[in-house]
């Protein structure tokens, strides 16, 4: 199937690792071009590496998704390297593990900034362009956990359900524009966060720990129907689809990726 992607630019919050490098190597895979936004400048630069040397066109960029002028600085670039940006997805996110009882202020600011304000920033940042040129993509990241409440992520729930909401409304607003916009909405996704976790607990050799950590995993596979947690490939594959043609007649829906764990 042709998602008829050739030479559409896309930019890409948090495309350093996981679910956001995923994206662009599935992007350049449809012939795509990629801006690979990260706050950590390396990580950018190695994926746009990677991506031009298997010969694709990418360009690294460093950017604070909570900083208003980073934000618009990343689309002032995009423009002045590519002419035009097509699609924006909304990946950069954070989220902090504990109850709420447990949680200090600052960690709030910093998810609600990360998580929700920088949606806003881009997507304001972006919206000038896709208006004047009446054509758009933007999808950002929600989380089932927003759905169902995270009972460790009351916060981020939180945030990414402003995510949501706040998507529905902009697609009433836009959409008579050419502009379409959603959200996909991953269950537990299995990022190298993840990987790194329990490849630090086996390290350790500590069994009640290995034991601990195999427990909790058992407990959380049984959730998902299928029986495994989605990889970022997973993700990543939905969200090329809606940005593509293919997907031309949706807009304000939330989508969601997660081996059946909330069906909705």
């Amino acid at each position: 199937m042709d998602l008829k992607l050739k030479d559409k630019v896309v930019v890409i919050t948090g495309a350093g690792q996981g679910i956001g490098k995923a994206t662009a190597l599935t992007f350049v895979e449809e012939g795509a071009r990629v801006v690979i936004a990260d706050v950590d400048q390396q990580r950018a630069k190695r994926v746009a590496d990677e991506i031009q040397g298997s010969g694709g066109t990418a360009l690294a960029l460093k950017i604070d998704v909570t900083k208003w002028e980073d934000a618009h600085g990343m689309v002032k670039s995009t423009i002045e390297q590519f002419g035009q940006l097509d699609i924006l997805v909304n990946n950069a996110g954070l989220w902090r593990t504990n109850r709420f009882a447990e949680s200090q202020r600052d960690d709030w600011n910093a998810e609600i900034s990360v998580t929700y304000l920088g949606v806003l920033n881009c997507t304001r940042a972006v919206l000038d362009h896709m208006l004047s040129r009446q054509a758009g993509v933007i999808i950002s990241l929600g989380s089932d956990a927003a759905r169902v409440g995270g009972v460790v992520q009351p916060v981020y729930s939180g945030a990414k359900g402003a995510v949501i909401s706040f998507t529905k409304a902009l697609a009433k607003d836009v959409s008579r524009y050419g502009i379409r916009v959603n959200v996909v909405s991953p269950g537990a996704t299995n990022v190298e966060r993840r990987v790194e976790e329990e490849a630090r607990v086996r390290a350790e050799g500590d069994l009640a720990k290995i034991k601990a950590y195999e427990d909790r995993m058992a407990k959380l596979l049984r959730a998902y129907p299928t029986g495994r947690l989605a990889s970022p490939q997973d993700i990543a594959n939905m969200i090329v689809f809606l940005a593509s043609e293919r997907a031309d007649d949706v807009t304000g829906q939330t989508i969601s990726v997660n081996g059946g764990y909330c069906m909705i």
